[in-house]
């Protein structure tokens, strides 16, 4: 089978960074991560493999988590948190490392500098997503959630606003809120913060070539950068689309009559999942069966 790598794909400098961060306190006892430390749980295995403990619970805030911790160490995820979970963890003594993104504390600045000025904040974001909880912390009195237009029209439009963003949005989405928001309210400042790797993953996604069948996006499905890609891959691109986690998720009978598959992959995805979902599909021949075994996942190739 024909494959397309579509490039760039996979970690982000942010991701990195924070693997690399939480790696550095394996040597140590009782370390916790306040939630997934990257929305992937490839990454959560494989740093639990190396006595990192990852204290997550649906509904739960960083705040609550913390609640778990009487001592040693918790890692801030790369998603942030407000300083009011900081401020938690140093009354009970904890030991902190942050592995925020250099993106979301950009974002965090930037909202602080406008509330400074007495702006309103919007923020374009996700409802209980770990980075729009933190930024939303900073100030709940004046910060508001956008995910839809309505959200828009709920707003006073005398009062002066600026409108900022979940760093892993769809860039689409965010421009059309924007624009939306423009219409709607005069005294709007813009200042979009979809980061650059999210950007230009998402604006690759959009131009997959026309002859390509299918489309794989390889990530967590806690991943919203990674549901953005697919979302982008079927609304922009027109093409046949599925995520997966890995190459064991793969069905084969999607592939019957399919020449050509492109391969993306979201910002928190280890390069090694992504490889073993090309090569497999390079090899792969729907009349061979001796193509249809798939490889065995190596934990210690993840991080």
């Amino acid at each position: 089978m024909k494959v397309y790598p579509i490039s760039p794909r996979g970690y982000c400098k942010g991701v990195v960074r924070a693997i690399q961060i939480a790696k550095q306190q394996a040597n140590k006892k009782d370390v916790y991560i306040l939630g997934m430390i990257v929305h992937n749980q490839y990454i959560v295995d494989a740093l639990k493999n190396l006595g990192i403990k990852t204290l997550d619970k649906k509904g739960a805030s960083r705040l609550e988590l913390l609640d778990q911790v009487d001592h040693g160490t918790i890692i801030i995820t790369a998603h942030g948190v407000d300083e009011k979970v900081i401020k938690k963890a140093k009354e009970k003594k904890l030991e902190v490392i942050d592995a925020t993104c250099l993106d979301v504390i950009k974002t965090h600045d930037l909202i602080k500098e406008y509330l400074a000025k007495d702006y309103e904040v919007l923020y374009i974001g996700k409802n209980g997503h770990p980075e729009s909880e933190g930024s939303l912390g900073i100030d709940p009195k004046h910060i508001h959630l956008i995910e839809q237009n309505l959200d828009i029209d709920k707003l006073d439009p005398n009062k002066n606003y600026v409108i900022t963003n979940q760093t892993t949005m769809s860039l689409y989405d965010v421009y059309q809120i924007c624009n939306y928001a423009k219409e709607k309210l005069p005294n709007l400042t813009i200042a979009k913060e979809t980061c650059q790797a999210t950007t230009i993953r998402q604006e690759a996604i959009a131009k997959i070539p026309q002859e390509v069948d299918i489309v794989f996006i390889v990530g967590d499905p806690h991943s919203n950068n990674t549901k953005k890609l697919a979302n982008i891959a079927k609304e922009k691109s027109l093409k046949e689309t599925y995520m997966i986690e890995s190459v064991h998720d793969i069905d084969i009978e999607l592939l019957k009559n399919k020449k050509i598959a492109a391969v993306s992959s979201g910002a928190s995805t280890p390069t090694y999942l992504t490889n073993q979902v090309i090569e497999y599909l390079k090899q792969f021949d729907y009349q061979d069966h001796n193509t249809y075994q798939k490889p065995e996942l190596d934990m210690s190739k993840i991080i």
